[in-house]
């Protein structure tokens, strides 16, 4: 049988233990919010980065570079996030073939969505010259790390895809131009 003193312990020990899962958790709802705590914070790098369902897409098609399909992201109202200029996940269909690889090397850029703000990438399907390739209907996106979540698109058209491409994300569209060699 435990003695008071025991459980007036193990009592103690489990206030001090809620009070600072509290604490953590008052701090990260202050850096995720709003407010100037979080825009101090953001400035020095933290922040929301931005997941796939903090964002709304855009996709249309462009004739530059051969054709492509020009990504827009845009945070969703409320939402002001972090998007790293990496790569977009990006594929045409489930097959590890339709996957679109880098364009560019990686950039250490991060673009801050919120309102208006909008980044860019730039996907081409076919990025050889040939006559070969599957023909697929179908463009699937989604943030880096967090495919779970992706948003498929009908094209307007079949393209013929084969060894994919995209930029990185970008702040101006004109840098999201995805040239092949």
């Amino acid at each position: 049988m435990r003695s008071r003193l025991a459980t007036r312990s193990a009592r103690l020990v489990l206030t001090a233990l809620v009070a600072a899962a509290l604490t953590a958790a008052a701090t990260t709802t202050a850096l995720a919010g709003s407010g100037s705590t979080t825009d101090a914070a953001q400035k020095d790098g933290w922040g929301q980065v931005c997941g796939t369902t903090d964002l709304t897409f855009k996709v249309s098609e462009e004739t530059q570079a051969g054709g492509y399909f020009l990504v827009a992201a845009k945070a969703k109202p409320g939402i002001t996030c972090y998007l790293e200029g990496t790569i977009p996940s990006a594929s045409f269909g489930s097959a590890p073939d339709t996957q679109a690889s880098p364009a560019e090397q990686a950039v250490s850029d991060t673009i801050k969505l919120s309102g208006s703000a909008t980044a860019y990438a730039g996907i081409n399907p076919k990025s050889t010259n040939t006559n070969y390739g599957k023909e697929l209907g179908q463009l699937i996106i989604a943030v880096v790390g967090d495919e779970s979540n992706a948003v498929a698109f009908k094209l307007p058209r079949t393209v013929l895809v084969d060894e994919p491409i995209t930029t990185n994300w970008h702040a101006n569209p004109a840098d999201a131009v995805p040239f092949t060699d």
